[in-house]
């Protein structure tokens, strides 16, 4: 793990360590955690851009309409064999 030194306000620190004790973890976790969260909501602001500039092909969308299809056969009756 590589470590990260950064300087916030007295405020945020104080809410940090807060929501640390009520949640009863380390507030590095709390901290690990909220940069996780907003590193993945920037790389899926960055994926729909993504998908804007670049959309499926032909080939690509043909995917999405097998997935319309449904289950192939129906197995309800075998719930029932084995109640």
């Amino acid at each position: 793990m590589t470590m990260l030194s950064f300087r916030v306000g007295e405020a945020e620190a104080r809410q940090a360590q807060e929501w640390a004790d009520r949640l009863g973890v380390d507030r590095s976790e709390l901290l690990r955690d909220a940069l996780r969260r907003q590193l993945n909501r920037l790389a899926s602001e960055n994926d729909a851009a993504t998908w804007q500039r670049r959309p499926l092909d032909e080939g690509e969308r043909a995917l999405s309409d097998i997935a319309d299809w449904g289950p192939a056969e129906d197995w309800t009756d075998w719930a029932n064999a084995a109640g």
